[in-house]
């Protein structure tokens, strides 16, 4: 398991390093109002960091009932890494001392990656997500023991997907500064945003995903298999509120309206056509300077997906939330 842990390392930061240089040393001569934001080309940026990435499964009930919400269980990471002339490269691990080792709600193993990238005028998001072990909360649902959760070691869930914005107020908004640390926005500025997202995923299960105990509330009862490809176009808002030239709070916002195509299999196979919203978010709050930066962000997306047995959607959130102390050094020579 640490092998295939630290090869895939390597094999991310070798991929990072391919799609980031040539966009991100052409944004060396990208005239911008220094007034509203500064950059720091000829310093190194070092950052400390905690993260804790989220997926969530939402099933929708028949009639008024409560949706049925299989959720990962991911580890609390903690993280070290720097970014200099547009390169960022990270590292980090679920130290036993920041995870319960006993984890009563199961294990979630798999490949969770999220990159965030800002290209001259551009919001950029990859997502590569495959989790597998999901539980359901509270205590006791479905059958299980009052003290434990329901627990499924065997779903899994895949989404691949990329989302891009175009960023038209760039000489005056920085996303960077909010949620890289490498800018400082130091005058308060916002932006619209339009562009698209296309994205593929699937859920399985040995089993169907509806618990026995549950099945007459859930129009999914027998289905253990759904898949689905979501596209289309958005608009939004980003805008970062500076108070005193350090403390700043960050607000971004995309609606989307996607085509949804999506298959359920079990006990038979049924296929939809639908359009519904779809959502890609980010936000973060802090302290900024030339120096040092203190700050918490959070980064998501939100699907509803129409399946065949049901009107109402699926509801697929994912995210990932952080808290950064990060400082910006001179570059020597060597």
């Amino acid at each position: 398991m640490k092998k295939i842990s630290i090869s895939f390392l390597l094999i991310i930061s070798f991929c990072i390093l391919l799609i980031q240089p040539g966009s991100l040393y052409a944004q060396k001569d990208f005239k911008h109002d220094t007034a509203y934001y500064e950059t720091f080309p000829e310093k190194i940026n070092f950052r400390l960091y905690l993260s804790q990435k989220y997926v969530h499964l939402n099933f929708p009930a028949t009639a008024s009932g409560s949706e049925l919400e299989y959720k990962a269980n991911p580890k609390l990471n903690l993280g070290a890494g720097f970014t200099t002339n547009g390169i960022s490269v990270n590292v980090f691990s679920g130290l036993g001392f920041l995870n319960t080792k006993k984890e009563p709600k199961g294990k979630t193993k798999g490949l969770d990656l999220q990159v965030h990238l800002f290209p001259q005028k551009w919001a950029v998001d990859l997502y590569v997500e495959a989790p597998k072990g999901f539980h359901l909360e509270p205590k006791g649902i479905a059958g299980a023991a009052a003290n434990k959760y329901y627990y499924r070691a065997d779903i899994k869930s895949n989404f691949f997907g990329l989302s891009a914005y175009r960023v038209p107020n760039k000489e005056k908004f920085s996303y960077k500064a909010a949620l890289l640390q490498t800018e400082w926005q130091k005058r308060s500025a916002g932006t619209f945003l339009y562009g698209g997202e296309i994205y593929y995923g699937s859920i399985k299960g040995d089993s169907a995903f509806i618990p026995h105990l549950l099945q007459n509330s859930f129009p999914q009862a027998g289905i253990n298999k759904f898949n689905y490809i979501s596209f289309g176009p958005g608009v939004g808002y980003a805008y970062t509120l500076v108070i005193a030239k350090h403390l700043f709070i960050t607000g971004s916002a995309v609606a989307n309206l996607d085509v949804n195509i999506s298959t359920e299999e079990g006990t038979k196979k049924q296929n939809k056509v639908s359009i519904n919203p779809a959502e890609v978010f980010k936000a973060a709050a802090g302290y900024n300077s030339s120096t040092w930066n203190v700050s918490a962000n959070w980064a998501g997306n939100g699907l509803w997906i129409q399946g065949a047995s049901s009107s109402k959607d699926y509801f697929l959130p994912s995210g990932n939330i952080r808290i950064v102390v990060a400082r910006k050094f001179n570059k020597h020579k060597k």
